[in-house]
């Protein structure tokens, strides 16, 4: 029989490709139930251009997939937990920016721009924004006020929200008259949930605004009306239509409404948290601390720290994609950096070794299960013969850039290579230099911060990749020299997510003791091998060294 003195709190999380949601129990972490759904448009392929870098997502594919989520995740618990849930809290990626008109409305929902992808949400990994990028970053070095970038981790991203407004402005008239206002995913989902979706009155998370849209209290919110209309007169009085407060997600947005109560099966009232960042919230949930590295890695990796105020003093830690107050534990600084490709490179290999097979298919007889098959194979069998090849007996390095560079130093015009081809060089060789160019990228982003004064004992792992792949994670742990912790929890976005609901609706005092409570500890420890280690220090210098020589001729390709 349920216990109805116990308590429920709900995290969703938005995700590139689907959104999923994790019943919890808020006194302990125990995770109940969860759900998945699948974005429909995006699966489709529809408003995207990846040989553009366009990467678009649909409302409605965030609308419709909330509540299958979470309706889903309902039908899988006892009879009486929906009416015990008080809070939700909500992550999603990020930056992923949509216009929206006065009423907070995503002009993609308004007749005639429902077809309209400069009219969607823009997801983290579009890259159509790098001319504005560039522009952002030579006007702060040069127009002779405040470097707007300097908490940005000195260079602003085309994954950031004001490179892809600028962007969109320039690009279509009839989004630039309708815009009233933008918002990011994860400050719209929170409002609609709780009808406060009015630009006006949103309550905007600073995770958000202070690493993607240069908000800081050193200048008083955005950067001032005459940089932005300094960039693009276009970008005129669009500061006064934004925002100039933010809050952190122990902060309440508003109480679900009627509506959505009645959509999602839930009592109207409830708690709704302050949206964040998935990275963000995910290493609260994986118990991110002072002096530990946390990695969610996956198609790409973010990689978050905390560090006290004390601790970092005032220190700038340049390269990386911000540092900013409260955005991962209230009272203290978060720091983020990451990878814009991870398992991204590995599906593209998986992806260039099948190409002859979907060619050929017919010709060779092949059925679309046998196909499947393959594929489904592909990786496992690379992984199983990689891990075979001594990494000493084989030429080849990698360099990871296929999707740019996230950190350090944002840059995504940058190419990925690989170099030391000889006609001996088979595929699993070729798989292994992609793995550790993977790792290497890792390893320049944690020595980043040490060259910056941080220190790290150990590194915290999430996402798809730690916990099913020994041999990434082995060679991980190699070359960054500090063992890996693997979050026991498969779900700890959505766990920390879910954290931040309880403390919203106020079952905790603070966003730490919810992690006492309700965290889950970790499934198991990859710990260096010190040879391995020693090697591995020799070819990083390597891989720094080619990307060094190979970094103009890859960016002018």
């Amino acid at each position: 029989m349920l216990n109805t003195d116990k308590k429920y709190v709900i995290g969703v999380d938005f995700g590139s490709d689907s959104v999923r949601s994790l019943v919890v129990d808020a006194s302990t972490g125990e995770e109940i139930a969860g759900a998945v759904a699948n974005y429909k448009r995006w699966a489709q392929g529809l408003y995207s251009d990846a040989a553009q870098n366009q990467f678009r997502h649909h409302p409605l594919d965030y609308l419709q997939g909330l509540e299958e989520c979470i309706r889903g995740a309902l039908t899988e618990v006892p009879a009486g937990v929906a009416e015990n849930v008080i809070g939700i809290g909500v992550d999603t990626t990020g930056s992923t920016p949509a216009p929206v008109d006065e009423k907070g409305q995503v002009l993609a929902l308004l007749p005639g721009f429902e077809e309209n992808p400069n009219a969607m949400f823009i997801l983290w990994k579009d890259h159509t924004a790098v001319r504005e990028a560039g522009e952002i970053n030579r006007l702060a070095r040069t127009w002779g006020g405040v470097d707007y970038t300097k908490y940005e981790g000195g260079v602003y991203s085309s994954e950031w929200f004001w490179a892809k407004i600028l962007h969109t402005l320039r690009q279509d008239e009839r989004v630039r008259q309708a815009a009233y206002s933008w918002v990011e995913m994860c400050d719209w989902i929170p409002g609609i949930l709780t009808g406060t979706t009015d630009p006006k009155i949103l309550k905007r998370s600073r995770c958000a605004a202070g690493h993607k849209a240069m908000w800081h209290e050193e200048w008083g919110g955005l950067p001032s009306e005459k940089f932005l209309t300094r960039l693009d007169p276009l970008l005129s009085g669009l500061r006064d239509r934004l925002y100039t407060e933010t809050y952190t997600s122990d902060v309440k947005a508003g109480d679900l409404t009627e509506e959505w109560a009645k959509k999602l099966g839930l009592l109207a009232g409830i708690a709704v948290a302050v949206g964040a960042f998935d990275a963000h919230m995910g290493a609260v949930g994986g118990g991110a601390q002072e002096n530990t590295l946390f990695k969610i890695m996956g198609t790409s990796t973010c990689d978050v720290m905390v560090a006290s105020k004390e601790a970092l003093g005032d220190t700038l830690v340049a390269g990386i994609c911000g540092q900013v107050d409260g955005s991962v534990i209230p009272g203290m600084i978060g720091l983020e950096a990451g990878q814009s490709a991870f398992g991204d490179v590995y599906a593209w290999f998986r992806d260039l070794l099948l190409w002859p097979l979907e060619a050929l298919q017919a010709e060779a007889g092949m059925t679309d299960q046998m196909l499947q098959t393959v594929k489904s194979r592909v990786l496992a069998k690379l992984t199983e013969e990689a891990s075979q090849v001594d990494p000493a007996a084989t030429t080849v390095v990698a360099l990871d850039w296929l999707n740019g560079r996230r950190t350090p130093y944002a840059d995504q015009e940058l190419k990925g290579a690989l170099v030391g081809l000889t006609l001996g060089t088979d595929a699993p060789r070729v798989f292994r230099a992609l793995v550790e160019a993977t790792a290497f990228g890792s390893k320049a982003i944690m020595e980043r911060f040490k060259e910056e004064g941080l220190s790290m004992d150990e590194v915290i792992a999430q996402g798809g990749i730690p916990g099913k792949n020994d041999f990434v994670m082995q060679v991980t742990a190699d070359i960054l020299g500090l063992p890996i912790k693997v979050v026991k929890s498969e779900q700890s976005v959505a766990l920390g997510a879910a954290m931040f609901g309880a403390v919203a609706a106020g079952a905790f005092s603070d966003v730490k003791q919810a992690q006492d409570a309700m965290g889950s500890g970790y499934s198991r420890v990859y710990t260096p091998e010190a040879e391995r280690s020693k090697y591995y220090q020799s070819l990083y210098e390597q891989y720094l060294q080619v990307g060094e020589v190979l970094e103009d001729t890859l960016r002018a390709l």
